[in-house]
C-alpha cells in the first residue's frame, strides 16, 4: 500500500515512525511551513519534517492546500506520488491545515485521520486538554475516514484508553501518540487483506474540544478543588495555570485536592507552605500545588518558590 502523510508536531512524528517501522513505503509527506522557535526564534523545522528528511522522504510544506499556486502543487505531488499515480490513502495527525475536498478524494482510498478522542465526543482542535479537564474517566483513539465536516467523517477502527487522575496533558498525549500510531499500522493492515467497515459516527453525545486560550489559564481560585485539579492537569503544559501574588506571575503544577473538614479560608488563601508544597483554600475544598514557575524560570518545588517570594500561610493568590 502506497501511503502519503500529512502531520505537523510530535503526536503525527510518532505515527509516521511506526509507519515507516512497519515497513509501509511513504512517498509524500505534507508538513506545515518552519516556525520560528526558541530563544534566538531561529526558524525550526516540524518534528515530521525532520523524520521524513532523515528517511528522504519528499516533503512538501504548502501555506494553503485551498488555493494558490502551492496548494496545486500539493494536490499535483498526491495525485501522481506513485510513479506518476496517486497515492492509496494519505494519513493525516494533527497537520493543522483544512483539506479541501479535492484534496481528499485524490488518494485511493480517500484519507484517514488519527483522532485522539472516542468519537463523536470531543470534535475540535485540543481533544486532550478538554477530556481531561471535563473529568473523563476514559478516552481513545479513532481512525476516522475525512470528509469535509469537522471530524464527522465515519470511524474505522477505534481504541479507548483509561484516563488516570495524575495524567496530564503532556502524558496523555504520550500515552495517545503511541496508541494512535499502533492503531494506524493495525488499520492499514486490515485494508491490504480486507475491508474495514465505515461506522457512522452516533448523534448524540456530540461535543466539542475549543482551542486552548491563553486567557483560560488564570486559576479562579472560587471555583472548587476538584475542578481546578483537573484544569491544571489539562493546561500541562500550555497554557500553564496560573496566579499572582505580589505582582508575580506563577504557573502552578502537580496538583492534588487535600482532604480537609469545612472550610479554612477564604478563596485564594495560602492555608499551608511546607516540603508537600502549598495548599490553597478553593470555593470549595482545597488544593495542593507542588510545583511552581516563576516567569523566565525552571519548575521548582512550590516551597522553596514561596520563601524565595516571601509569602506564607494568611496570604492570598490573586484569580
Amino acid at each position: 500500500m502506497n501511503v502519503g502523510f500529512a502531520g505537523t508536531p510530535e503526536f503525527a512524528r510518532v505515527a509516521l515512525a511506526k509507519l515507516i517501522a512497519a515497513g509501509y513505503p511513504v512517498h509524500l509527506v505534507l508538513t506545515q511551513p518552519d516556525r520560528p522557535a526558541g530563544r534566538g526564534m531561529k526558524l525550526q523545522a516540524s518534528p515530521v519534517k525532520q523524520l521524513a528528511q532523515q528517511h528522504g522522504i519528499p516533503v512538501l510544506q504548502p501555506v494553503s492546500l485551498k488555493k494558490g499556486e502551492e496548494a496545486e502543487h500539493a494536490l499535483h505531488a498526491l495525485k501522481t506520488a506513485v510513479h506518476g499515480q496517486a497515492l492509496d490513502v494519505l494519513i493525516v495527525a494533527a497537520y493543522g491545515l483544512i483539506l479541501p475536498q479535492t484534496v481528499l478524494d485524490a488518494p485511493r482510498l480517500g484519507c484517514l485521520n488519527i483522532h485522539g478522542s472516542l468519537l463523536p465526543r470531543w470534535r475540535g482542535a485540543a481533544p486532550i486538554q478538554r477530556c481531561i479537564e471535563a473529568g473523563d474517566a476514559e478516552t481513545g483513539v479513532c481512525i476516522m475516514q475525512m470528509e469535509a465536516g469537522l471530524d464527522t467523517g465515519p470511524v474505522r477502527l477505534w481504541r479507548a484508553l483509561p484516563i488516570e487522575h495524575t495524567d496530564t496533558t503532556t502524558t496523555l498525549h504520550d500515552k495517545l501518540a503511541e496508541l494512535g500510531g499502533d492503531l494506524l499500522v493495525e488499520a492499514l493492515d486490515s485494508l491490504q487483506v480486507a475491508t474495514l467497515p465505515l461506522v457512522p459516527q452516533p448523534e448524540v453525545g456530540v461535543t466539542y474540544a475549543e482551542k486552548i486560550t491563553k486567557a483560560e489559564g488564570v486559576i479562579n481560585w472560587h471555583r472548587s478543588a476538584v475542578e481546578l485539579q483537573r484544569t491544571l492537569r489539562a493546561f500541562d503544559p500550555f497554557p500553564g495555570a496560573n496566579t499572582t501574588w505580589g505582582g508575580e506571575l506563577l504557573k502552578c503544577f502537580d496538583p492534588e485536592t487535600v482532604a480537609l473538614a469545612g472550610l479554612m479560608g477564604k478563596p485564594g488563601e495560602v492555608l499551608s507552605v511546607d516540603s508537600a508544597g502549598i495548599e490553597v483554600q478553593c470555593g470549595q475544598g482545597v488544593l495542593r500545588i507542588r510545583t511552581l514557575q516563576k516567569a523566565g524560570s525552571k519548575r521548582q518545588p512550590a516551597q522553596q518558590v514561596a520563601q524565595a517570594l516571601g509569602f506564607s500561610v494568611g496570604n492570598f493568590l490573586s484569580s
